[in-house]
């Protein structure tokens, strides 16, 4: 996975409201209409912020009638944990053997 994606994953991570949105969703799906209300935000502040998180695949959305639907990607959520632990797993040796004179 390129840098630019693995960045857009994580991006969901970095802010408190999409925390606060992820934890809400482990209970299941739920309504922009309760987001909102659970949340005390603006819609288009509850919109940017579950575009980020649509665009990283860690939530899934669906219409339904005017409202949208909110919950986690279960494939998402794995890619990610998937590519922390591929980004921090510690390799023996160096990678470049030029850098350490060998």
């Amino acid at each position: 996975m390129d840098e630019k994606t693995v960045a857009l994953i994580f991006k969901a991570f970095c802010d408190e409201n999409r925390i606060r949105i992820i934890k809400m969703l482990r209970n299941g799906e739920k309504c922009a209409c309760k987001l909102l209300e659970e949340l005390n935000v603006t819609q288009p502040t509850l919109s940017h912020h579950m575009k980020i998180l649509c665009d990283s695949g860690i939530v899934a959305g669906r219409k339904e009638g005017k409202w949208m639907h909110y919950s986690i990607s279960a494939q998402g959520a794995k890619a990610a944990a998937d590519i922390l632990k591929e980004l921090t797993a510690v390799r023996n040796g160096c990678e470049n053997k030029s850098c350490c004179g060998d």
